[in-house]
């Protein structure tokens, strides 16, 4: 039996600013501190918990394939995911502290809250199926707030096409991993497919915000970045 996705409302990117709203600006040492704290609760495993509910709460049957092999692969996909929203929580705080617009910034922190739900729904699926969180994810996670650092000192424009582009390829990525879960593992398929339809609406927000198209070398380094993250992570 397949297992339709909650409808659950996908939380937006981006909020537009408003005019009345005039949040208290952050001294550099504010924002060092507040990147501190993020970067200590995205990578203390069972610190995070997500603001909605978790969608593999309403479905039904046994939590571990009965198959040990299948069990640790899907284990590893998970461990992929849940390393691919660390990733997202560091570059969202990255490109946070060096956005131009205010209200991008805002935004920017705001998707990082968001991401937070997935991050708690991969790490509680992984200790499920008995695995355990990447080593490497602290590693990870400093490599990915540099480059949305760098991404927000290029210009909001291209900080949100960035966005975009990443996104996009988390999209794919999220396809072909549910192209290997068996379809009675309900549990995992109801995590990914909600994780789907929030990151495609990530993408489409961030694009019609502004985002600009990024050069292909940029989208070839991506890409290659990103398989080097899978394949040791699903292994470490």
């Amino acid at each position: 039996m397949t297992h339709q996705a909650p409808d659950t409302q996908p939380a937006a990117v981006l909020p537009a600013a408003s005019a009345t709203t005039r949040p208290r600006r952050l001294s550099p040492l504010d924002q060092l501190l507040a990147s501190a704290d993020n970067a200590l609760r995205t990578l203390t495993p069972g610190s995070t918990r997500g603001q909605r509910a978790n969608p593999a709460a309403t479905t039904l049957g046994d939590s571990t394939p009965a198959d040990s092999h299948q069990a640790r692969h899907i284990a590893g996909l998970m461990r992929v995911n849940h390393t691919g929203e660390v990733c997202a929580q560091a570059l969202y705080q990255g490109q946070a502290t060096t956005a131009g617009l205010p209200h991008v910034r805002r935004a920017m922190e705001e998707a990082a809250r968001e991401e937070e739900d997935h991050l708690a729904w991969c790490e509680e699926r992984i200790c499920e199926l008995g695995g355990t969180p990447s080593r490497l994810n602290p590693l990870f996670y400093a490599m990915s707030f540099s480059i949305g650092a760098l991404a927000g000192l290029a210009g909001d424009r291209w900080s949100l096409g960035f966005v975009t582009e990443t996104e996009n390829q988390v999209v794919r990525h999220l396809d072909s991993h549910l192209n290997q879960v068996p379809l009675e593992d309900e549990r995992t398929r109801a995590i990914l497919e909600q994780m789907r339809i929030d990151e495609q609406q990530h993408a489409t927000t961030a694009r019609e915000a502004g985002g600009a198209p990024l050069p292909a070398p940029a989208r070839r380094l991506m890409g290659w970045v990103s398989k080097v993250m899978t394949f040791t992570t699903y292994r470490v």
